[in-house]
């Protein structure tokens, strides 16, 4: 399956409590612009709302979630790694998924 199918599959998972975006990155070298969130950022990237306690019982809070798509033996940049390990780090929902079902697990 090819990546931008398996990204296709992912995305419809944007509904309910999930909200996912199309995260297109790169340079505009006729216009010199830079366009996305930053150099190795995830190709969806957005947040899932959770409900926190005790500090916050009752509140619904973000969490952001990055998601990098790759087709099966697909392989991320340093950059791609980086930010992915970092969202995790800070606390938010993020990795690399090879399938829907990945998709799935990581947002679950």
């Amino acid at each position: 399956m090819k990546e931008q199918e398996i990204l296709r599959q992912i995305q419809t998972l944007s509904k309910g409590n999930v909200r996912l975006f199309r995260n297109n990155v790169g340079f505009d070298t006729t216009n010199k612009v830079r366009y996305g969130l930053a150099p190795g950022s995830s190709d969806l990237i957005g947040w899932k709302t959770i409900t926190i306690t005790p500090h916050h019982v009752g509140r619904t809070v973000a969490v952001f979630c990055a998601i990098e798509v790759k087709k099966p033996g697909g392989r991320t940049s340093d950059l791609q790694t980086n930010f992915v390990d970092y969202v995790d780090a800070s606390g938010g929902l993020a990795g690399v998924c090879y399938s829907y079902e990945d998709a799935v697990a990581l947002l679950s």
